[in-house]
């Protein structure tokens, strides 16, 4: 198991990839197999304003403008020095130095200022090198996430770490801070990608090849979220939650365009499953007609259950620990998302004995609107439940069914009273923020210094509206919960939320704060 601490530190262990020499102003990269030589055409320089910091700089040049439909070419170079040493934009030599095709990424996030990116580490002729960043393991697909709209700039680290704590894979990160194209773009997460890999979702590779008998079971991934003609999908035979009235809904009144439907519609009740391993490219009909089947059978095995019909039939097809971890991980986060977006699955081929392998939850994954950050579904109440579902999108029905399951539940609280003597403890979630907020002391000046308005000015918000819709375009007010005037005022805002979320946690588990 993998603490964020214990992957900070192994960021500042010696590495084996350095440049030296100079081509245009940067650094030309020795022969390595993860250097290469960008030829002086493909880049245009401007003057980036050089600073230091004691986190890592990724600095990333491309020719043509970064979009969300394609990647585009471009150069990164990473800047940590293994020693200690204060890292610069004018440093000469590099964690990585080499080629990348990189897009946006996200999907209400793209009106932000600060923009989320998807990197692919390439070779000189454009295809995959698995490289290793900052003390992560050896892959050629990252992400650099924006914690634009999360004050604390911690939120996803915090997800992330806490489910690696709770004994499963969650993609490492590193804050670091982000040149793109002479621009200062500010503290980012870079991120490992949710993918099939031994270091990263570790299950069996399903080649084009395998369709039939054990070969076939797996091992796939799948996700519940937004989706589009490239992905390839099957719909729920169940219908998800979904409600589109009250405070249950998107700002009251149940959601609009890409949030759930134009108030008045008729409510989206379909949940959508996106096989993401493999790729639509390579996902045979035999492939996907298994997986739908597997889980047409796993979210019927929940229908019908009460007292008199035992659990027996959903555990069939579900790792039982796995689901009462993330029902716990997701209901303690309060994510308005929670369970219906950004929500991965995994199943990996059957055992040699014929012994079924059971669907996994997880990974985690998109955590910048949940712990008290958010105003819809109910999001902003630390009294709510995730699973009971709100007008956004459709919450799978079986979270709530388990949610009303003794077996289940009996689990869930036995395994909440250990995670409230670890890894959710107070003073664990304090020491989390604390080293946390102290790595950021320097870079988080600089970032809100790039973006001010992120921080009140204690005017009334009234007005904040999503650009489109008249009003002031401020997305993040108008997602937002609560806005602060100061850094220090966010983290110590976030520290009490999880106090509050925490207490009705233990009343309605069970769990008295103390007791072993």
């Amino acid at each position: 198991m993998m603490r964020v601490l214990t992957g900070l530190a192994l960021a500042l262990l010696p590495t084996t990839v350095k440049s030296q020499g100079h081509w245009m102003g940067f650094p030309t990269p020795a022969p390595h197999m993860h250097q290469h030589n960008v030829p002086s055409s493909r880049i245009q320089h401007k003057v980036l304003e050089p600073f230091s910091s004691n986190l890592p700089i990724v600095i990333i040049h491309t020719d043509d403008a970064i979009n969300a439909e394609a990647k585009v070419r471009g150069r990164m170079q990473v800047v940590c020095h293994p020693d200690g040493k204060r890292n610069s934009t004018t440093d000469k030599t590099f964690d990585y130095d080499g080629f990348i095709g990189i897009k946006l990424r996200g999907n209400s996030s793209l009106s932000f200022e600060q923009k989320k990116y998807t990197v692919e580490t390439q070779d000189a002729e454009g295809n995959d090198l698995k490289v290793p960043l900052l003390g992560m393991p050896a892959e050629s697909d990252w992400v650099l996430l924006a914690p634009y709209n999360d004050i604390s700039l911690l939120r996803d680290v915090f997800a992330f770490n806490l489910w690696r704590e709770m004994n499963h894979w969650a993609p490492r990160t590193r804050l670091c801070e982000v040149c793109v194209n002479d621009e200062y773009a500010g503290v980012y997460v870079l991120s490992e990608k949710i993918k099939r890999d031994k270091e990263r979702v570790d299950i069996a590779k399903l080649k084009t090849s395998d369709i039939e008998g054990r070969e076939l079971t797996g091992g796939y991934i799948l996700r519940i979220d937004a989706f589009d003609e490239g992905d390839a999908t099957f719909p729920s035979k169940v219908k998800g939650l979904y409600d589109s009235g009250g405070p249950g809904g998107f700002g009251g009144f149940g959601g609009f365009g890409g949030f759930g439907g134009w108030p008045g519609m008729p409510a989206n009740t379909t949940v959508t499953w996106t096989v993401c391993h493999p790729k639509k490219s390579k996902l045979k009909p035999e492939q996907k007609a298994y997986i739908q089947q597997f889980v047409d059978s796993m979210e019927l095995s929940f229908q019908g259950l009460d007292s008199s019909n035992p659990s027996a039939s959903y555990e069939k097809w579900i790792d039982v620990p796995s689901f009462v971890d993330y029902f716990i991980h997701t209901e303690l986060s309060l994510n308005a998302d929670g369970f219906k977006r950004s929500a991965y699955f995994f199943k990996d081929k059957d055992l040699a004995d014929g012994t079924v392998s059971k669907m996994q939850a997880g990974p985690v994954w998109d955590y910048n609107l949940a712990y008290g950050n958010c105003n819809f579904c109910n999001a902003n109440n630390v009294e709510a439940w995730v699973c009971d579902g709100c007008g956004t999108n459709p919450t799978p029905e079986f979270w709530k069914i388990l949610s009303t399951d003794q077996k289940f539940m009996k689990q869930v609280r036995k395994r909440y009273a250990q995670l409230r003597q670890s890894v959710i403890s107070f003073s664990a979630i304090d020491a989390f923020f604390d080293s946390h907020v102290a790595l950021l002391n320097e870079a988080k000046d600089r970032h809100f210094q790039k973006y001010a308005s992120l921080f009140s000015d204690g005017k009334s918000q009234q007005g904040w509206m999503f650009p489109g819709m008249g009003g002031n375009a401020n997305p993040v007010a108008f997602f937002a919960a609560y806005q602060v005037k100061s850094y220090q005022e966010e983290i110590q805002t976030v520290k009490g939320w999880f106090r509050k979320r925490l207490a009705f946690l233990d009343r309605e588990w069970g769990y008295e704060p103390g007791s072993k």
